[in-house]
Formats: C-alpha cells, structure tokens, sequence
C-alpha cells in the first residue's frame, strides 16, 4: 500500500522560509512523477513543482525562483524548499506520485486527477 506524509508545515512571516518533505513508503513502480500541489481556501488545487525519476523539475511561474523541488531517492522523500514566502502562499500543500507516466511530467502538471496517490496534506501560513 502507498502512503504519503508531509511535514515540516507551519506558520511565517511574509519573507521567510519553510522546508516541506514527503516521506513515500510502499512504492514499487521504477518510473513516476511527484509533485507538490496546494490549495487555498476557496480555490482550486493547483500545480507547485513536479519532478521525475531523472531529477527533471518544473515549477509553476507564481513560484519559481523562490520554491525547489527535490528529490532524494534513496531516502524515498520528495522535498519542496519554500524561501521568500508571500501570504498568497498560504494553502494546505499536498504532495502526489502519478505512477507509469505515459507522458512526461509536464503533461500531468494541471491534471491533477490523474495523481493516483496523495497525501494527507501540510499547512502552511504566511503572515505579512
């Protein structure tokens, strides 16, 4: 059975960092696609930062040059590197594995439903 848990959520100042991890247990599958993903209140789940297997990342524009998505895959832990954090940022950010991707990563990156797995979710508050 795959399971996802984040951690590392919590609440800042406009400006500063947080660091976001995904430990993933239970996953046999050679070739995926994991990402971070949130939502704020009254908004639609939207794409964060999606990575592969091979370590090729996207980020979306609203946070690029300021999130990082990594992986360690010994560790099996997705990891997004929030720094420069701004209040609209705050949303519940859940992390998600597409298994067997027939496309690339950015293929999945706005489909979300097509996420088999996801976790649990982490809150993340940004004050100004």
């Amino acid at each position: 059975q795959v399971q996802l848990v984040e951690s590392g959520g919590g609440s800042v100042q406009s400006g500063g960092s947080l660091s976001l991890s995904c430990a993933v247990s239970g996953y046999t599958y050679s070739s995926w696609c994991m990402g971070w993903f949130r939502q704020a209140p009254g908004k639609e789940r939207e794409g964060v930062a999606i990575i592969n297997r091979p370590g090729t990342t996207r980020h979306a524009d609203s946070v690029k040059g300021r999130f990082t998505i990594s992986r360690d895959n010994a560790k099996n832990t997705l990891y997004l590197q929030m720094n420069s954090l701004k209040p609209e940022d705050t949303a519940m950010y859940y992390c998600a594995v597409k298994r067997n991707p027939i496309y690339t990563c950015d293929y999945y990156f706005s489909r979300l439903s097509m996420f088999e797995y996801w976790g649990q979710g982490t809150q993340v508050t940004v004050s100004s």
